[in-house]
């Protein structure tokens, strides 16, 4: 496995291959580490370590040397090996052993330079199983067909020897916006969207007193029994007994009391592209007449009216006119183009008098009412302001890549936000602008910002930034504006977030405190995805993550030949449904599938239990990461036994 990038996603994504699946791991990154802190791994502390003292050692001999932005390899150990280079150029990937390799993961920060270094790997080894991080959605689509296409023209289709060169593309910022949204609002919904598959798990909150928890379709976890504790253990990967349970048995299931469930809801095929943004308070190119005019002119318009109304009225019970003819000449008296009623009744010459006074009263809030929509459409691209009442809201930290992501998920969910960026050029300021997002511009360090941004009638703040200080900064400080604030903070390391968990929960014990990593959230799916099974997706479970696959059982000794409830493994995998779309094989489940299937999906997800896996039966399971591993036969039997 050659894993290339220049930030901390890189460093996680190898001590997964090495730590979980035991791979031999090829590692290119750039010489200059001062801006690169190679992540804490409990399981692969040691060997990232190792890798980091070696790392330093290099770039202090290169300095004192020539400074040639050649590529430099480290003596390999174990299963690592260390290739450091400015830029993934050709010659640095044959240095790194793409040409053997069996799978090739870029994971830089920058789009361009991963899509370039994928073209030219594809060139120099067809059979490559490429990964690539990508942010632009459409963009990677386009990509990954064409060097699926490019891999398909240079081996042969259908050529055995070709192996597995797929293409895939994926976002950690997609992986990760889902947990961070799901953190600071509970009971969120949590979707799996890809090639046309969409499995939608759901968080529940713990039943009451004498209620049973619907399973749903299937219970993929059991929350930690502190997971909406303030005092609950948090700030670490592993949270001990009390943590969330993944895949549990019918037993556990049955035996929880107290704790929330994450079950799965739907599984099934889908044309759409994923769930649409809300409406909400989106705009599109013209603003609702809502928005045009401020709560007061539309009060002052309402109240006109209402004038107008009781004035035709009055007119009509006055003289006795048809009562449309009443309103039309109190329009005219509004307007003052009626005759002056000499010789009327004193009743009529009233009226008169009034509608005029209601006419002069009507000019200047006609005037203020163009003056206003003109101002709106003038700004309708501008930023927008938080309005002075708002309460509950979310606020949102950063507008960078997960920023950006975390804002349209919250935004799908229905949930107030108000962002603060300190950047004007930042990414989410577009994404922002066209949901009508309100957005505070300026540093959170300084004084008034949060202010600004409402913090003291906030629910929660969410500093997704990508400076850790910058995100503990605005944490302290807004918790020194309201001590019962829910906080959630985008920390790099994770003995680094338990350390500011645990202070943070000593000084507000009352608060709510919660870190995530996108590295450790993003890893494993992009783990999964170089060995060759088709990883559908991950969601995260507090601090884990469980993955989604789609495998065929024959070459799997686990699943080949075994009933639904012998595949079943708790805590580390299990089948949810057979697909029978991709392989024609509609109606194999037998006779003794009792239960139809999902209706247009080609699944069907509630096989019995004595149903037998056949080796051409392809199935999407759950599973956690080591399970994963054991299933895919990559860990060895003293692993696998362990």
């Amino acid at each position: 496995m050659v894993v290339c990038g220049d930030d901390g996603l890189a460093h996680r994504l190898a001590a997964e291959l090495r730590g979980v699946y035991g791979e031999q791991v090829t590692l290119v990154v750039p010489p200059n580490e001062r801006t690169v802190r190679p992540p804490v791994v409990g399981r692969a502390r040691a060997v990232s370590a190792a890798l980091l003292d070696r790392v330093v050692s290099a770039a202090v001999n290169r300095a004192a040397g020539n400074g040639t932005n050649a590529a430099t390899t480290t003596e390999p150990q174990g299963n690592e090996r260390v290739v450091e280079a400015a830029e993934p150029t050709e010659t640095v990937l044959a240095d790194a052993g793409v040409e053997r390799a069996a799978s090739l993961a870029l994971v830089y920060d920058d789009d361009e330079t991963n899509i370039r270094a994928a073209l030219t790997a594809r060139r120099l080894n067809p059979r490559l199983r490429l990964v690539l991080r990508l942010y632009n959605r459409r963009l990677g689509q386009h990509i990954e067909e064409l060097l699926d296409q490019a891999a398909a023209l240079a081996t042969g289709a259908g050529d055995p020897a070709a192996g597995d060169a797929s293409t895939t593309v994926l976002s950690d910022a997609d992986t990760a916006a889902p947990a961070l949204a799901a953190t600071a609002v509970a009971g969120t919904t949590k979707v799996v969207h890809t090639d046309g598959l969409l499995l939608r798990a759901v968080d529940r909150p713990p039943p009451g007193p004498g209620q049973v928890a619907d399973p749903g379709l299937a219970t993929l976890a059991l929350l930690s029994t502190t997971s909406n504790d303030p005092a609950g253990a948090d700030g670490s990967e592993s949270s001990g007994e009390h943590g969330p349970q993944l895949l549990p048995d019918t037993a556990a299931v049955r035996e929880a009391t107290g704790r929330g469930t994450v079950v799965l809801e739907q599984v099934s095929y889908s044309d759409s592209a994923g769930p649409a943004v809300s409406a909400g308070r989106g705009g599109g190119v013209v603003a609702s007449f809502a928005s045009l005019f401020s709560r007061r002119l539309r009060w002052s318009l309402a109240g006109l009216v209402v004038c107008v109304l009781a004035l035709a009225v009055a007119l009509w019970l006055a003289t006795g006119v048809h009562p449309l003819g009443a309103l039309y000449l109190t329009l005219l008296d509004l307007f003052s183009i009626n005759d002056p009623a000499i010789g009327a009744s004193t009743e009529r010459q009233i009226l008169q008098l009034l509608s005029g006074l209601v006419g002069l009263l009507l000019l200047p809030v006609l005037l203020a009412a163009v003056l206003e929509a003109l101002g709106t459409f003038r700004t309708a691209g501008a930023l927008r302001k938080p309005p002075r009442g708002l309460d509950g809201h979310v606020v949102l930290l950063g507008l960078g890549k997960i920023g950006t992501r975390v804002l349209t998920r919250l935004r799908e969910l229905n949930i107030p936000v108000v962002c603060v960026e300190a950047g004007p050029e930042a990414r989410g300021l577009a994404t922002a602008r066209r949901l009508r997002v309100p957005v505070v511009l300026g540093d959170v360090t300084q004084e008034g910002v949060l202010e600004a941004a409402k913090i003291q009638r906030a629910h929660a703040l969410l500093a997704v930034t990508s400076s850790d200080t910058t995100n503990l900064e605005a944490a302290l400080y807004a918790r020194s504006l309201r001590p019962d604030l829910r906080v959630v903070l985008r920390l790099y390391d994770d003995d680094f977030a338990t350390a500011v968990y645990r202070t943070l929960r000593a000084a507000h014990p009352h608060a709510l405190t919660r870190s995530r990593s996108v590295s450790h959230l993003a890893a494993p799916a992009f783990a999964g995805a170089m060995l060759g099974r088709q990883i559908l997706g991950a969601i995260p479970v507090e601090r884990r993550v469980l993955l989604f696959a789609a495998v065929r059982v024959g070459g799997h000794p686990q699943l080949e030949g075994k009933t639904m409830a012998e595949a079943f493994r708790a805590g580390a995998w299990r089948v949810l449904a057979l697909d029978t779309a991709r392989t024609g094989a509609r109606g194999e489940a037998g006779e003794e599938d009792s239960e139809p299937e999902t209706p247009g999906s080609g699944l069907v997800w509630d096989l019995p239990e004595s149903y037998v896996l056949k080796a051409e039966d392809r199935v999407v399971l759950a599973a956690t990461r080591r399970g994963l591993a054991e299933l895919l036969g990559r860990r060895g039997r003293e692993r696998a036994e362990a």
